[in-house]
């Protein structure tokens, strides 16, 4: 059984720093593309940074330059380090990847962990 759990929420000043760590178990035989998403309430679920397997980076243009998104291949862990956060990245950030666990790919969701940034 593959999990993805997420850690490192809480809450956090405007203008502070938090990180995020998201760790896949299981069986599981290569992980692909992995990334962050967000919800905040009365909103959809948004992109909020992902990173290929080979490293690349993409963020939602809110986050560019404030966000970092990185991954241990060896732990099977994904990272988001938040600096300058704003009281609008307030949300329930959410961990997934593309794995394969059998024959085929499909992608799994963390639980998600709540970030709240006070003014």
């Amino acid at each position: 059984q593959v999990q993805l759990v997420e850690s490192g929420g809480g809450l956090v000043q405007a203008g502070g720093s938090l990180r995020l760590s998201c760790a896949a178990s299981g069986n599981i035989l290569s992980i692909g593309g992995m990334g962050w998403h967000r919800q905040a309430p009365g909103k959809q679920r948004e992109l909020v940074a992902a990173i290929t397997s080979g490293g690349g980076t993409n963020y939602a243009g809110s986050v560019k330059g404030r966000f970092t998104i990185s991954r241990d291949n060896a732990k099977n862990t994904v990272y988001l380090q938040m600096n300058r956060v704003k009281p609008e990245d307030t949300a329930v950030y959410y961990c997934n990847a593309d794995l394969v666990t059998g024959s085929s790919w499909r992608q799994y969701w963390g639980q998600g962990t709540q970030v709240t940034v006070s003014s």
